[in-house]
């Protein structure tokens, strides 16, 4: 038998082991997380975990394809989620599937919970887009954690047949790429706390269609109380101007999707059209729909057979966004809004005439804006008016709308362009905004990247990031950037001279398209 002494050494030390294999092999594996459906194991690498591919919702597939998600199957054992999801269904050549609903989070790997969330739509016209081209590491460093998710698109995610009415006259019916969405929020609220989030302090965000996706969740009553704070660049289709980009009637929107069943050799309205819809191959329903063509047809005033677009369909998508903030129905939350100096333009004009017509009796008066000396370019005209009509002016009136109704407001415009591209391009064009807010600077030039582009990145992000803290931009060490006052002719400006807090450069023709619009009411 040991001695009493020796027996007290032998605990003591063994104790000491155990402490030590404590402190070096921690109780929980933090690329290990239990979610309400199953075990996910992400990965960790400088200074980020990252989860990938993680099932929101069921496959829409067979039965499910063209009805609101439905929950996702649980899963036994630990789920490797190191590897995006196949994109939802598209014409882009890239992998692809109809089964896609998942999502992606990013997360420190250092940072005491809970933190603040960050949730990205992509934009893409609603036809188009994957969440690969927008890593959320950069943002996460920061101190959120970052999540996106894929959603259906195109005649697979905004479609009206007839049969679906009968089918589930209880569903939201053709905006199913946004209850995708809504249910990526749903599964924020209830997993993002095993994964170091805060599921009271959700920020949305989204560029172009994502961000008119933003707008409609601001202004739909399924969405309230699933986040609380919301950046839209350069938010579109649809857009802040009901006349710009209509949202499509249900009955507009059945009526296309018959149609296009009919170019298939689909008749009828019943179970047995919808049967046969729902045998045919995706790949066969994303043919003619690639962004461009969808573009071409919207500046013509047109849809591309099938493809609706966001509807108005009585339940999730209540009303256009334009007369839901004029009547104070949206979100009360902080925002941010805004637009690039050289965005997106949509419409078609066959010469100068043609171009200004648009403008109706306010014509003349926009010549001495856009041509005082009459030698533009038809082609650079068309840019600024459209992009102008598009999304520029519709900004500003969005951020008005929120400013007026008490909601703290920071409105923008993105006209820093990288230094190697100066020579060609002669502003922001549409999107290319993304890689600053996201911090990733080399994803448009790549090892052409210089320091005053790195430094941008990270100032446009941390405003992002102290936003989606706060509820509020400022707080760091960039310039103030003061709330929006629709009375004070001021904006904050990212220039090629870093931020600039002062007068709007484009006030004069936004002014013009503001005096379009009012017109325009007045005539009805």
């Amino acid at each position: 038998m040991l001695p009493t002494r020796c027996l007290d050494v032998i605990v003591t030390v063994f104790v000491s082991i155990l402490a030590a294999i404590a402190v070096v092999q921690p109780a929980s594996d933090p690329t290990v997380v239990k979610t309400d459906e199953g075990t996910v194991r992400g990965m960790a690498a400088n200074g980020v975990i990252s989860f990938k591919g993680i099932p929101y919702a069921a496959p829409p597939i067979g039965p499910l394809r063209w009805r609101v998600p439905q929950p996702a199957k649980p899963w036994q054992g630990v789920r490797n989620a190191v590897e995006f999801g196949p994109n939802c269904m598209q014409s882009d050549d890239v992998p692809k599937s109809e089964d896609c609903l998942t999502l992606n989070i990013w997360r420190p790997a250092e940072a005491i919970a809970p933190l603040p969330v960050m949730v990205w739509i992509y934009g893409g016209a609603l036809v188009h887009g994957r969440t690969s081209l927008y890593p959320g590491d950069a943002l996460a460093t920061q101190g959120v954690v970052v999540v996106s998710m894929n959603y259906r698109m195109g005649r697979l995610g905004f479609f009206a047949h007839p049969a679906l009415a009968a089918e589930a006259p209880g569903d939201v019916r053709s905006n199913y790429g946004y209850m995708d969405q809504r249910a990526a929020f749903l599964w924020v609220q209830r997993n993002i706390a095993a994964f170091g989030g805060d599921p009271k302090a959700v920020t949305i965000f989204g560029e172009s269609a994502g961000g008119g996706s933003v707008m409609v969740h601001l202004t739909s009553p399924m969405s309230r109380g699933l986040f609380h704070r919301a950046i839209l660049q350069s938010p579109g289709i649809p857009t802040a101007r009901e006349k710009v980009l209509p949202l499509t009637e249900l009955a507009d929107a059945e009526k296309l999707a018959v149609d296009y069943a009919r170019s298939l050799g689909v008749t009828g309205d019943g179970p047995e059209a919808l049967k046969a819809l729902r045998a045919l191959p995706a790949e066969r329903l994303v043919e003619g729909t690639a962004s461009q063509d969808v573009l071409t047809a919207l500046s013509a005033d047109k849809h591309v057979t099938g493809v609706a677009g966001a509807v108005r369909d009585g339940k999730f998508v209540v009303e256009a966004p334009e007369a839901a903030f004029a009547a104070r129905h949206q979100a009360m939350v902080p925002v941010i809004i805004g637009s690039n100096d050289r965005d997106l333009g949509i419409g078609n004009a066959s010469g100068k005439d043609d171009l200004f017509s648009v403008f109706g009796s306010n014509a003349s008066e926009a010549r001495k804006l856009y041509d005082p000396r009459g030698d533009q370019l038809l082609d650079e005209l068309k840019q600024q008016v459209f992009a102008d009509k598009t999304l520029v002016e519709p900004s500003r009136h969005l951020a008005d709308e929120t400013a007026g109704a008490g909601q703290p407001t920071w409105w923008y415009r993105f006209s820093y362009v990288a230094e190697s591209q100066r020579d060609k391009l002669k502003g922001t064009l549409h999107g290319f905004e993304i890689p600053y807010t996201f911090d990733l600077p080399t994803a448009i030039v790549r090892d052409k990247v210089t320091a005053a582009d790195k430094a941008m990145g990270t100032i446009a992000s941390a405003y992002w990031v102290a936003f989606a803290k706060r509820g509020n931009p400022n707080g760091g060490k960039a310039p103030e950037w003061p709330r929006h006052d629709p009375r004070v002719d001021r904006t904050m400006n990212f220039t090629n001279s870093g931020p600039v807090v002062g007068p709007d450069p484009l006030k004069s023709r936004l002014d013009l398209w503001q005096k379009v619009w009012k017109s325009d009411r007045s005539d009805r």
